[in-house]
């Protein structure tokens, strides 16, 4: 029986999208607003979304307390009321967009999980503003 269990949970963190690679105006020009010098802040949500086969044993997918216990240790401790850009090592050379932002979620927690269990982040910057990785 295959079936997807979901764990939500939040993170509040500023952040600037920036290339150093181009001019300020360019930077400007392609990022607006999200390029100001003094960052900006977000109160991110994410949805977790676990795949698999329940485990007859248990009658589990995986025990969301263990899955919490994950995203609280992989992305809320480190991210919380972090500046992304200064105060995080996965973003000190990875443009802290809500795209890539997903993609270390993912990373972070793939490396946990059974690799039986398939893994799908999706990332709210705003309640209109989100995206979903699901891997490489």
């Amino acid at each position: 029986m295959k079936v997807a269990v979901y764990r939500k949970t939040h993170f509040n963190a500023a952040h600037r999208l920036h290339n150093p690679a181009w001019s300020a105006e360019k930077n400007k020009e392609v990022f607006g607003l999200c390029n100001n010098p003094n960052y900006h802040g977000h109160n991110y949500e994410l949805e977790v979304k676990v795949t698999g086969q329940v485990d007859p044993e248990t009658g589990y997918l995986i025990d969301l307390k263990i899955l919490n216990n994950m995203m609280q240790e992989e992305v809320v401790m480190p991210f919380d009321h972090q500046n992304l850009n200064l105060d995080t090592p996965d973003f000190a050379n990875l443009n802290p967009t809500a795209e890539n932002i997903a993609a270390v979620i993912w990373q972070r927690l793939r490396r946990r999980l059974p690799n039986n269990l398939e893994l799908l982040v999706r990332l709210y910057e705003t309640p209109r503003n989100f995206v979903e990785y699901w891997g490489e």
